[in-house]
């Protein structure tokens, strides 16, 4: 069944805000040696779409992943996920809130080892109720306005306005005026959408540097049976849980306690009867660290 001009024009709004992020984002990767996983062939997952797992094997299809250590033919650590919107009527944005919540929620759980960054780049018409949802779950919201739409269209010549009473015809139009485009202009189009709202973008890209670019300042380690000892890097951290004599006490060691604390305020524990299993969750973080000489 052909698409309808509606309906296809819709989807060339959505289409424009993925065109503006890809290039933020890749530049982003680029610069902290991150791999950007999007919808595309690549040989570490079937099919085309970003397809990502949970705890429970179920399939989540995702807009954008950052990873430490991925490459084409190797899934990373999840630095980021990162979901795209448009939406032009308030009654569809509380639905695509939860369908988002839905999609990255399972995956946090999954990976929060890792800790990643959760954010959403949305255009249209969200309803504040929908927007305080997701940021009240610890996402980071880009919200372009339908007016910043609007704007950056009109800039090349196209009227992207309409509402449930707009004609057909005049939606066969803004299509054929925007397919009309040259590939370069395309782009500039989609550049313009980030200019409306620079100050904006800004802030959630240094959202975004702020949790991926994260240090960790300590690791405390307590066995259970002795006393706590903190340590500077996760490999003295693994040093001393392999060195830790565990028959040094008269009572066997009971488990564990591991804590990971970040400079910019995040705290990730971990309790662990085993060594082996302590161990396994220290060296889950050694992609994050720069190599040493």
């Amino acid at each position: 069944m052909a698409q309808s001009p509606a309906h296809r024009f819709g989807q060339t709004i959505g289409e424009v805000l993925e065109a503006a992020v890809i290039p933020l984002l890749a530049a982003f990767a680029t610069k902290h040696n991150l791999y950007l996983d999007k919808h595309g062939d690549r040989p570490c997952r079937p099919g085309k779409k970003c397809t990502w797992l949970d705890l429970n094997k179920n399939a989540h299809d995702l807009d954008f992943v950052l990873e430490r250590g991925g490459t084409h033919e190797k899934l990373g650590i999840p630095a980021a996920f990162i979901e795209t919107a448009w939406r032009r009527y308030t009654k569809h944005s509380r639905n695509k809130a939860q369908e988002i919540q839905g999609a990255i929620a399972p995956l946090s759980e999954t990976y929060k080892n890792a800790r990643p960054f959760i954010g959403v780049i949305l255009a249209g018409v969200f309803t504040e109720g929908a927007l305080t949802q997701l940021r009240s779950l610890g996402f980071s919201v880009l919200y372009f306005s339908y007016d910043s739409v609007i704007a950056a269209f009109k800039k090349y010549g196209i009227d992207a306005s309409f509402d449930e009473d707009t004609r057909i015809t005049e939606f066969r139009k803004k299509v054929k005026v925007y397919e009309a485009l040259s590939a370069e202009n395309r782009a500039k189009l989609s550049q313009s959408l980030l200019e409306t709202q620079r100050a904006d973008v800004d802030k959630f890209m240094a959202a975004l540097g702020k949790v991926v670019l994260r240090q960790i300042e300590r690791i405390t380690v307590l066995p259970l049976h002795g006393t706590s000892v903190d340590l500077s890097t996760l490999v003295d951290a693994i040093k001393f849980i392999e060195a830790y004599k565990e028959d040094t006490f008269e009572q066997p060691i009971s488990r564990y306690e591991i804590r990971i604390r970040y400079n910019n305020g995040d705290l990730i524990e971990g309790t662990f009867r085993d060594k082996a299993d302590a161990i396994g969750f220290l060296r889950t973080y050694l992609p994050l660290l720069p190599t040493r000489k």
